[in-house]
């Protein structure tokens, strides 16, 4: 707890220090006599001062609404006015201490203005009411409260002081007739709070204060001047504890909370009426008049209880409408499956808040999700979707919303201002680096961030997440990236390209290259790599690292390397045909994991090789670690394949957190080291930590490989120390630039006619 939220306490404790103070001297003062009487005026002014110092506090340090400080500024008045005129009542009484003098007019003034202001602070609370009809009845049933609880209190506390042999001062009379219509009125209004600003526990509390006036009446009707004591010493300064206690409690009231409104005060009070109507029979009734008032008041019960069972059956319907009317209005802006908010509540939420000021959003999309929903089925897809709204709730927290926008694709609109987009983005992010759902599957995600300003349309913002979301994916996935100026024509080109694919496909655009794989001693080719390349009638030669990323997020990919294959197939039986079976051993083109998703996938594979006549053992699909680890349906494909005769290669090798335990399950046959540990390996000096590191890897992974019979090639290889260097570790087989660059398959011909030429004898 805050200081600000202890700082209260310090007024209730000097209240009831007050307090326990003037009951410790009216203790002393009942059994030695010791001290004037009129010493029992002292508490309460005091005690006064202590709960309008409370007051104070709250109004200068605690952040409250209009409604809230209108209250306690009358309340401080209150308790300023009763404070005022009980001290000129303990002025009067010290000039004079042999008596205890009547209270003079100006104190009954003042105190009587406090009352009134409380009375007047509980009127004006608001109750919340919206419509004319619920105002008008829930009038008449505050009149029939207010007219029940005040009848029980003046009959029992007011009447007898009233009527009393002893007179009392018309000033006691008025005083204690206002305190008692404070009690009746605060009850009545606190019980038709249901929440707002003032806290309905410190509501009670400024109306109990009223009650202390029913004490009042009882000890002055029985303990006279005695009992005057009593009230003043001990029994008034308890109001002002408990308006500290009041203080207290609005001051740690943090939200206008809905309670339900107390519909059976009206009830309680026809019934309550009933018992001082049986009080006030006279004597001399006869019998049977008395049989008519008890059964009239017995009718008057009875329907009561009748009415009040029938208010439950109403109320009880009532909230079972409202809670399906809930239920409805939650699932029309909920998703069905996470929980999350759906597309029309975010849309709304958004709309608000660029009215109010910035926004900003964050688009997550989820990477590959459809190739898990169709090779691992629906039922999977949807536990990893509750997964991940369930991952985005929790490193969401207090800083935004998280909502399903449809598919695998979410969104976080960011509701605290001091939170930034690129934190919450890379907390989610970082979450999804270990595996999710009971299927323990791994998945990642690309974020779009976009920022905008009041007044900007809320779907240009939205257009700016995507378009930085798809610029995320561009750059590898898993990534999150912030839309600026200018990001969309590189991703709007992205798009189009997308687009071009299907027609390239179809117009016969794409051609495969060769990149030859060499024993790096003699400098024989013994296989080679197969690439696609895509020759574009207006833009010439597309990198394909700008044309496998879209073929991959169009799903045009499954085409793409199905054509590949079918075409590294024929041109490899046509190589084999005419430089004979040992002219080369491998024939290699890269198959990317939404292949290996596509369930005619193997099927492809075994045309291939029926229709170009290529023998099973020569062709080699080369794959990456993360197409790899894709579930059990591509293990069983993989396994297939093996079962075929074709052999796997396992590329780019050592850059993966699971490569050497991948071996175990993986039917590999060769294994490539990938070109970060051959970069720079032959200028690190001997000894230095850079040195050591890549030497060590690339000499684990050819031991690691003759171990368990596999061949290495080493990628990247390009200059003549790097091939010299790897030499030295154990490696034959190389690829890069400086063996043979990619080429197109008639020069590959060439090569292979010069290669064959060479070592045919003379």
């Amino acid at each position: 707890m805050t200081a600000d939220h202890r700082a209260p306490l310090r007024h209730v404790v000097a209240t009831f220090g007050v307090t326990a103070a003037g009951t410790l001297w009216y203790v002393l003062w009942t059994v030695t006599g010791i001290g004037p009487a009129t010493v029992s005026y002292l508490p309460l002014p005091l005690a006064a001062a202590g709960a309008a110092a409370a007051v104070l506090d709250l109004l200068r340090r605690a952040p409250l609404t209009p409604p809230a400080v209108r209250f306690w500024r009358l309340m401080l008045v209150a308790f300023g006015l009763v404070g005022a005129g009980y001290t000129v009542l303990a002025v009067a009484g010290f000039r004079d201490t042999s008596i205890l003098p009547p209270m003079p007019l100006p104190a009954a003034a003042l105190a009587g203005a406090g009352f009134l202001a409380a009375m007047w602070a509980m009127v004006r609370v608001p109750l919340g009411i919206a419509s004319p009809g619920e105002r008008w009845r829930q009038w008449l049933d505050r009149a029939i409260a207010f007219l029940g609880c005040g009848t029980v209190l003046f009959h029992f506390g007011l009447a007898p002081v009233m009527t009393a042999a002893t007179p009392w001062s018309t000033q006691t009379v008025v005083l204690l007739g206002l305190s008692l219509a404070l009690a009746a009125g605060g009850i009545t209004k606190v019980a038709y709070i249901r929440g707002g600003p003032i806290d309905r526990s410190a509501l009670r509390l400024i109306g109990s204060t009223g009650l202390t006036g029913a004490v009042v009446a009882l000890l002055l009707i029985h303990g006279g001047d005695a009992g005057s004591v009593a009230d003043q010493a001990v029994v008034m300064p308890f109001a002002a504890v408990l308006g500290a206690l009041a203080v207290r409690r609005q001051w740690q009231h943090t939200a206008a909370g809905r309670g339900r409104a107390g519909a059976w005060l009206p009830y309680l009070a026809v019934a309550a009426v009933d018992v001082p109507l049986i009080a006030v029979i006279p004597d001399e009734l006869t019998t049977a008049d008395r049989l008519v008032i008890a059964a009239s008041v017995l009718v008057t019960g009875l329907v009561t209880v009748r009415q009040f069972v029938a208010f439950r059956e109403n109320a009880r319907l009532l909230a079972d409408k409202r809670a399906s009317q809930e239920r409805l209005e939650h699932d029309a802006t909920h998703d069905g499956l996470t929980g999350l908010p759906n597309r029309a509540l975010f849309r709304r939420r958004l709309a608000a808040q660029l009215d109010r000021g910035d926004a900003t959003v964050l688009l997550v999309d989820l990477d590959d999700f459809k190739t898990i929903n169709d090779s691992l089925g629906h039922d999977v897809g949807d536990h990893l979707l509750i997964a991940v709204a369930a991952v985005l709730r929790r490193e969401t927290g207090t800083d935004g919303l998280p909502v399903r926008l449809g598919g695998d694709e979410f969104a976080v609109l960011v509701t605290d201002p001091t939170a930034l987009g690129e934190t919450i983005a890379q907390r989610v992010l970082d979450a999804f680096t270990g595996p999710l759902s009971e299927h323990r599957l791994l998945v990642h995600a690309s974020v779009g961030i976009a920022t905008a300003p009041a007044g900007t349309p809320l779907d240009r913002l939205l257009r700016d997440a995507d378009v930085a979301m798809y610029a995320a994916k561009q750059r590898g996935k898993a990534n999150w990236v912030r839309y600026h100026d200018g990001m969309a024509q590189p991703v709007a080109s992205h798009a189009q390209l997308g687009g071009e694919l299907r027609r390239a496909l179809d117009a016969g655009e794409f051609t495969v290259h060769y990149q030859p794989i060499i024993a790096i001693r003699t400098g024989r080719i013994v296989g080679v790599e197969a690439l696609a390349r895509w020759q574009h009638p207006t833009r010439g030669m597309i990198s394909p690292a700008e044309f496998i990323p879209a073929a991959e997020s169009t799903g045009l990919i499954v085409p793409l390397g199905r054509w590949v294959l079918r075409e590294t197939c024929r041109q490899a039986a046509a190589w084999l045909a005419e430089f004979g079976p040992d002219a080369l051993q491998k024939f290699g083109p890269n198959v990317s994991a939404r292949q290996l998703h596509d369930p005619d996938f193997v099927s492809d594979v075994q045309s291939a090789l029926a229709d170009s006549g290529l023998p099973a053992n020569r062709l080699v699909l080369e794959l990456t670690e993360s197409a790899v680890l894709r579930g059990p349906q591509v293990s069983r494909a993989l396994f297939r394949l093996h079962a075929l005769g074709v052999r796997l290669a396992l590329d780019d090798f050592g850059t993966g957190e699971s490569s050497l335990s991948l071996l175990r399950a993986f039917p590999a046959a060769i294994i490539k080291l990938d070109k970060s540990f051959v970069d720079g390996i032959e200028l690190d000096p001997p000894g230095s930590p850079e040195a050591d590191a890549r030497q060590a890897v690339a000499r684990a992974v050819v031991q690691l490989a003759l171990a368990l019979g596999l061949d290495t090639v080493a990628e990247g290889i390009e200059n003549a120390a790097q091939a010299d260097r790897l030499i030295e570790l154990g490696y034959s087989l190389g690829q890069g630039y400086h063996l043979a660059r990619p080429m197109p398959a008639t020069e590959m011909t060439q090569l292979l006619s010069t290669q064959r030429d060479l070592v045919s004898p003379s």
